[in-house]
């Protein structure tokens, strides 16, 4: 689909070191989607419902004898909890699309290519590894809740 695309951009790097270039386009995909969700929600909310989440939780723990009053912080929970993923929702629809192309490509051009990242020979695990922790990066260096 946009393959020559992706190839003029990635391809030389590609063809020079796999890995290091699935590395960059990990950080850049990452990168993307977590600028996305900063600026596609609500922060204030979403850091006062994490915290709300949290004081729930502190609050079920300790009545975890009194099934009445727990049953009553799971429902609260369940709501807070919906409430925040509705708002998580808008930057993944933004995003989907993208990635989707993206991965098309990436399987079409790893799919040929031996990697070995510490015994992993799949692009797409090396993908996830590396993603997990540029997103753990990129959330504590953009203070993204």
């Amino acid at each position: 689909m946009l393959n020559g695309f992706f190839n003029a951009i990635f391809g030389f790097l590609i063809n020079w070191h796999p890995l290091g270039a699935l590395i960059i386009i990990s950080f850049l995909l990452t990168a993307l989607i977590t600028v996305a969700y900063k600026y596609f929600t609500d922060q204030e909310l979403m850091k006062s419902l994490k915290a709300e989440l949290k004081e729930l939780q502190g609050q079920m723990k300790e009545a975890k004898h009194d099934t009445e009053r727990l049953m009553q912080l799971q429902k609260q929970s369940m709501e807070k909890n919906m409430k925040y993923m509705m708002n998580s929702f808008k930057p993944t629809l933004i995003t989907l699309v993208p990635i989707l192309i993206i991965f098309s490509w990436l399987r079409a051009t790893y799919s040929e290519i031996d990697l070995n990242f510490l015994g992993i020979h799949s692009w797409i695990w090396i993908y996830i590894i590396f993603s997990i922790v540029f997103s753990i990066g990129l959330r504590k260096i953009l203070r993204v809740h």
